[in-house]
């Protein structure tokens, strides 16, 4: 894991880019302590810090030379030693036992359409000095960042925001449409768009190619729904398959030269990786971290962490619960990093868990992100599910998945008749009128009107609200903090539940698979892995998610100071909804004390980091 930067720049000298890349690289040395370096041929420039997980020794340094080619690489092809395999047999030849030499050998066999046989995380920028090209691309889902800025035929690039704002005339104009999604939803980028009007984020699943003074965006891979036909194997069977490219996606991510950890929460997700390693290295000691809050009303699953580690002895954990003092004292730290307000106290809480793993020695980690996103963890899937029953008459069905989720969560009588309200809305519309509702209950606060199409796609409702979830909505942002959080750290964090191999399989199931009829979330994932998880975790059926004392406890407490807002900095929204939000929350309500969190970060980031 690592920081890159660069540039393509023909009027500025070569000492005004080598003073440059070395101030754009030292804002983002925490993504790579261990070295760093820069080449500079001409217009181009590449900039890169490392963080040393595979082939620990220099000659694997970057900037990296391969023949006629130069690349500077953020991620781990994981599938590089099968791939190496291959390329030999095609005559290449190698110095390393890198993963980067095995990127350089791929594309010099198979052009630009060499990332469509890697399984991994990446941004890179690849400078083919024989076309004189730069190619650039990120991952399928956007897990490793790659932000971009032009100015005239210039462009520069990096992994993090603040490295760019280094760039002389970078223009600090806000995309406010972007910061109203921000409040509304707490997403982070939109498609290509950020925080910055005219700076740009290259999608998930993009390549970037810059030839000729001319740059050309295009997408190498989508989860097609037209393409992906349901599958006809017995249920049996499918759990087989899903369990197989499950436990390989472990084991890919599994390979490092450096020590693994796991963030385990005591959730599903996170429970099913640890049993899956241990099962996978039953010899194999592995650390892992756990982030809980004690008293009346907050959510410690350590009971469930310790039933992991009950069963598996070679898991060695730790435990951490943030204090008052602990808050303050990363809040600063924190934002910066974040470079985007934080929208949510998860994101923060979140840092702890690196910083734990980070003061115990692991460089590495795994981390359960991804799994809710495309097999329905979250219980407004079941909206969708509800919504197809009821659009095709199929009453007794929907009643029985109401009831279902009703008794398993708890439901008093309003929030089961809420409940079912969501799912008619479903059924009488798509996902832009989901969002629309949504949306709706910010109108009087965002006076700007903002964009949040998404497009139809074929297939269930279900199908279409888990592609938006991974894509548009959910995980980008869940993914842009994972990334933030443990590069503050100068920690790796994968995610196996995001291999494109596993996901494709998953979409060709059918909603039951997923979401049984008596509101099981995560279905397949469950049944398929039930022998080797422990219990305790497999019969659970509740959805906690990450939940942290902050928006109350912490804004009342450590962060109060972030409630002394200056509205005015704030004057694309309507300024007497907001302080009133604010005024309510300060008198003890709390209904929108989300919001007020994110009104309160936002005005923390203009104050200090616009």
């Amino acid at each position: 894991m690592c920081g890159i930067a660069g540039m393509v720049d023909g009027r500025s000298s070569t000492d005004e880019k080598a003073g440059l890349i070395g101030r754009m690289l030292k804002s983002i040395n925490h993504r790579g302590p261990e070295a760093s370096s820069f080449f500079i041929e001409n217009q181009i420039c590449l900039g890169h810090n490392r963080l040393k997980i595979i082939d620990l020794s220099e000659e694997a340094n970057q900037p990296f030379h391969y023949d006629d080619l130069v690349i500077v690489f953020n991620g781990e092809i994981y599938n590089y030693i099968e791939l190496k395999e291959t390329l030999k047999q095609a005559g290449h030849q190698f110095r390393t036992s890198s993963d980067t030499e095995v990127l350089c050998a791929a594309y010099k066999e198979w052009g630009e359409s060499c990332v469509d046989r890697f399984i991994g995380m990446w941004s890179f920028a690849l400078w083919d000095k024989r076309t004189q090209k730069l190619f650039c691309s990120r991952d399928r889902f956007g897990i490793k960042p790659f932000y971009y800025y032009q100015i005239g035929e210039g462009m520069w690039f990096a992994s993090e925001v603040k490295a760019l704002k280094l760039i002389p005339g970078f223009n600090f104009e806000l995309n406010t449409a972007q910061l109203n999604r921000g409040l509304a939803f707490g997403w982070v980028e939109n498609e290509e768009q950020t925080v910055y009007r005219h700076l740009k984020t290259l999608p998930a699943a993009h390549n970037l190619v810059w030839q000729n003074n001319k740059i050309t965006i295009s997408q190498y891979w989508d989860i097609d729904l037209n393409k992906i036909k349901k599958s006809n194997y017995s249920w049996d069977e499918k759990k087989e398959i899903f369990r197989s490219l499950f436990l390989d996606s472990v084991k890919l991510h599994s390979r490092s030269d450096v020590a693994n950890g796991i963030c385990l929460s005591g959730g599903l997700d996170s429970s099913a990786i640890a049993s899956a390693f241990c099962t996978l290295y039953p010899e194999t000691k592995i650390k892992s971290f756990t982030i809980y809050f004690e008293g009346a009303g907050k959510v410690d699953e350590r009971p469930f962490v310790k039933e992991v580690v009950k069963k598996y002895p070679n898991v060695v954990p730790y435990y951490y619960e943030p204090r008052a003092n602990d808050v303050t004292d990363l809040w600063h730290d924190a934002a910066y990093q974040s470079d985007v307000p934080i929208w949510g106290s998860s994101h923060l809480a979140g840092f702890f868990v690196m910083r734990l793993a980070k003061q115990n020695g692991v460089t590495v980690v795994n981390d359960g992100q991804g799994a809710d996103e495309y097999l329905g963890g979250y219980l407004h899937s079941i909206y969708r599910i509800l919504g197809s029953q009821i659009s095709k008459g199929k009453f007794g069905q929907a009643q029985g998945l109401l009831n279902g989720v009703a008794s398993r969560e708890h439901f008093s009588g309003a929030k089961k008749l809420d409940f079912l309200s969501k799912g008619i809305a479903s059924a009488f519309g798509d996902e832009n009128m989901m969002l629309g509702l949504e949306y709706g209950k910010y109108k009087s606060l965002l006076q700007d009107e903002m964009s949040i199409h998404v497009e139809k796609k074929p297939g269930s409702k279900l199908d279409n609200f888990l592609y938006h979830l991974i894509f548009n909505t959910t995980l980008q942002p869940i993914l842009y903090f994972e990334d933030r959080k443990s590069m503050q750290y100068s920690i790796e964090s994968r995610v196996p539940f995001l291999n494109h191999q596993l996901i494709e399989f998953a979409f060709s199931l059918t909603d039951e698979d997923r979401i049984s009829p008596r509101a099981e979330t995560k279905y397949i994932l469950r049944e398929s892995v039930k022998d080797i998880l422990p219990e305790a975790v497999y019969v659970r059926k509740d959805k906690k998610g990450f939940v942290t004392p902050g928006e109350v406890e912490w804004l009342n407490g450590p962060l109060k100071f972030l409630l002394d807002i200056d509205y005015k900095k704030m004057g694309w929204i309507n300024e007497g909804v907001a302080r009133k939000t604010v005024e309510d929350y300060k008198k003890g309500k709390s209904k929108n004390a989300a919001l007020v969190w994110r009104l309160a970060c936002m005005d923390y980031w203009l104050k200090n980091f616009n």
